[in-house]
């Protein structure tokens, strides 16, 4: 039933609850339990590096998803069952999460999941890998299949030389292979507290010795071991002797609990089941305690005095040994260690365990290390050594991640079905583009003044607006008068010309949403009109102007213009990398080598942006490239109009934005968790009747307080604070401010313009400001 219930999300699905996802982030695939465990130290090293990075994690069984619900809370945005391996499956994940690196933990090789992630443009990259000698010699014989599969990776990091060779000689391109050690060695040692149920009994029975048999597997067949069955005979024969014994068995497969109960009823010891609600107050020592659970045995390695590592007396080929080792533990092993030879031969070579060959060796072994306490510690000093030689495989690991996910540029995926039809569609739309160009440059009309555009190759938000005010209090402090040029997108108003001064308020019905955040900054004074060369003469008629700014300008191509700034939004660098329909461009990427600058928006701070650097120059080696990192300023009480942080609590968020992960992120950045959010479209008016739901649904997430944006601020009714505040829920909008990594380079780039077209114009009112 487990199963099933979450059966919508091997589909590719998502749990209703799920928030909206910025790109850009990091998708982590683990199997199962060791795979996870072993995902925290690396996730762990993620967070501190990049705080604010969207971190996922995906597994394939039950077992390990419960782990990872329980290990990863606060580490991990997103746990999910990974998909079943079929394109549609994996799209709708690329799609909703749009990560910029896949990152597979050991062994799984999933051919679609592969193709699809290098398709999504994500950088693909195989962290501790390791194949078995067991499991290699299956691959060698599809070497011709895993041969094409193993060309898309961009690097497999593998756990050990032989792990290496074993990926070469199954077909993995030698320079994409490299050593970079066991990321298990950098288990950091539980620090929880014990179960209830197991603190209950420890502190009933008060043990003097413990000894955990861990991960304790059937045989193989019928002529195998079962080890559970020969941990209870050892046992049995170690009690009499050994009165203070506490054995915790812990089957490593949630199936064989309710065997090994019926096998510890049937042997006559005294036993108690963890899950059991309530403890037999007559167990008395020697006794067992059977582990019939999931993710709680790593947290009790170091109350052991030795631990027995299961799978290795049957033919399984062991499990990991390094857990127990971290916690300082004595431990035993059988012969069967074929899935970590590297790791065992090291063991016995710093005799950090020790070995027995025969079922019937294991009681006398647990024999010796309970009565030879130096033994315990050399065996424990053995394993501590060896542990701390091998530290640091997470750090390089990460290391590698992070630099393989600077290099990734993702895009979308279009649907198999619908492409050929907005492949024909995006190809007509490119032909009218390009003709519109070409006809609108023709007859393009030169201001006075110089010009500076601002503008995009995406459809929807880059940012503009933010830049366009940014550039503008910038100019101005450098001595140049600006005025700003904008459409006025969706503003009701039937005037073709609205010219606002300065500071001047006016309503948005007169200019539309985006250019109120301009009026309200009061940096420059504002001329909204689809024709700008109209619009901007008129400006200069009234107020003579030092330089133009001109609003989502690149594809305006009826004014002339003296500088193209292109922005290039780092969450959705090319919008898709095809033309509308088919992707979300304007025009195709051959446009970009128009630009004179690029600037990357909604940077973060960390991050270098090599691959879309690289991607661009190669577009256009003339243009510098700057970065630019979104600033939340601060909040705004709608009601008072004035500065202010919303009161503490639980808090509510909507917005309606092209790309609202933006908004959401500056929340995340402000360490802002909303109990609950509504997204709108674009430019959405708002009415009042939404307005009373979202007042409505803030109330019974327990929250007096919605937060939205400036943009979306404009576009609500008249006294919506007011109104608002008579339901008991205060509205704040949010502040953000653009901040540039090379304003200094920027600014010299416009300034050399600026004067050049003075020059060139003899426009004096420039040349003598500088």
């Amino acid at each position: 039933m487990r199963y099933l219930r979450h059966f919508p999300e091997r589909l590719g699905g998502e749990p209703i609850s799920s928030p909206a996802t910025p790109s850009g982030g990091i998708w982590l695939h683990a199997v199962s339990v060791g795979e996870v465990i072993s995902s925290a130290a690396v996730l762990r090293e993620l967070r501190e590096r990049s705080p604010g990075l969207p971190l996922y994690v995906s597994m394939t069984t039950l077992a390990g998803r419960e782990v990872a619900k329980d290990k990863l809370g606060g580490l991990a945005d997103r746990v999910f069952y990974a998909p079943i391996d079929y394109a549609f499956a994996v799209r709708r994940v690329l799609r909703r999460i749009r990560p910029s690196v896949v990152v597979v933990l050991e062994t799984e090789i999933w051919p679609v999941l592969y193709r699809e992630a290098k398709r999504a443009g994500a950088s693909l990259v195989i962290v501790n890998g390791r194949i078995s000698s067991r499991a290699f010699s299956s691959y060698r014989s599809w070497s011709v299949f895993f041969k094409q599969v193993l060309q898309w990776p961009d690097a497999i990091f593998a756990q050990s030389e032989p792990d290496r060779e074993r990926y070469i000689q199954i077909g993995a391109p030698p320079g994409i292979v490299k050593v970079l050690g066991n990321l298990k060695y950098d288990a950091v040692p539980p620090r929880s507290e014990r179960p209830q149920p197991v603190r209950q009994v420890m502190e009933q029975l008060r043990p003097t010795t413990i000894w955990i048999a861990a991960s304790t597997m059937p045989g193989r067949d019928s002529e195998d071991v079962d080890e559970d069955q020969t941990v209870i005979e050892a046992f049995q024969q170690l009690a009499p002797s050994h009165p203070g014994l506490f054995l915790i068995l812990a089957p490593r497969k949630p199936e064989r609990f309710e065997v090994v109960e019926q096998l510890l009823s049937d042997s006559g010891v005294r036993f108690q089941v963890r899950s059991r609600s309530t403890i037999d107050p007559e167990l008395t020592l020697p006794c067992v305690l059977l582990l019939d659970s999931i993710g709680e045995l790593a947290g009790l390695f170091p109350l052991a005095d030795v631990v027995f590592m299961g799978g290795s007396l049957a033919r399984r080929g062991g499990h990991n040994l390094l857990e127990p080792a971290a916690c300082g533990c004595a431990i035993v092993t059988g012969p069967h260690l074929e899935n970590f030879a590297a790791i065992a031969q090291e063991f016995r070579e710093h005799y950090a365990m020790l070995e027995i060959g025969e079922p019937s060796e294991l009681a006398p072994a647990i024999e010796k290390l309970i009565g030879d306490p130096g033994l315990r510690e050399d065996l424990s000093a053995g394993a501590t050594e060896l542990i701390a030689k091998h530290r640091g495989a997470t750090k390089k690991a990460v290391a590698e991640i992070l630099k393989w996910q600077d290099l990734a540029v993702p895009r979308a995926i279009p649907g198999a079905w619908s492409r050929p039809l907005l492949w024909a569609l995006s190809k007509i739309w490119t032909a009218a583009t390009e003709g519109k160009r070409l006809k609108d440059t023709l007859r393009a009309r030169r201001l006075n003044t110089p010009v500076i555009s601002v503008g995009g190759i995406g459809m929807g938000g880059a940012g503009k607006t933010p830049m366009v005010e940014y550039l503008a209090e910038r100019v101005k402090g450098a001595g140049f008068q600006p005025a700003i040029l904008t459409r006025g997108y969706r503003r009701r108003s039937i005037a073709r010309r609205v010219v606002v001064h300065a500071g001047e308020k006016v309503p948005v019905s007169l200019t539309g949403d985006e250019a109120q955040t301009l009026i309200r900054a009061g940096h420059a004074h504002l001329g909204i009109g689809a024709d700008r060369a109209w619009t901007g003469r008129l400006l200069e008629e009234m107020y003579q102007p030092g330089v133009f700014l001109l609003d989502d300008g690149f594809q305006h191509w009826r004014l002339a213009r003296d500088l193209d700034i292109v922005l290039i939004d780092a969450l959705n660098p090319f919008s898709g990398g095809a033309v509308f329909p088919l992707g979300g461009l304007r025009e195709p990427l051959s446009a970009l080598r128009r630009a004179d600058a690029f600037v990357i928006t909604r940077t973060v701070e960390e991050r270098e942006y090599r691959g879309l650097r690289n991607h661009l120059s190669a577009l256009n080696t003339r243009a510098p490239i700057f970065r630019a990192i979104v600033e939340p300023l601060y909040w705004v009480n709608e009601r008072t109009q004035q500065p202010g942080h919303p009161p503490e609590g639980p808090l509510a968020a909507f917005c309606g934005l092209a790309n609202p992960a933006s908004f959401w992120e500056s929340l995340k950045t402000l360490r802002i968790q909303p109990a609950f959010t509504w997204t709108f479209g674009d430019h959405h008016g708002y009415q009042w009747t939404e307005l009373q739901r979202l007042a409505q649904q803030a109330r019974i997430h327990s929250s007096c307080v919605l937060l939205t944006t400036e943009k979306d601020a404009a576009n609500l009714p008249e006294r919506a604070g007011e109104i608002l505040m008579n339901a008991s829920v205060e509205l704040y909008w949010l502040k953000i401010g653009i901040q540039v990594d090379d304003e200094a380079g920027l600014m010299a780039l416009i300034k050399s313009k600026l004067v050049t077209v003075a020059g060139a114009r003899g426009n004096y009112r420039i040349k003598n400001r500088n």
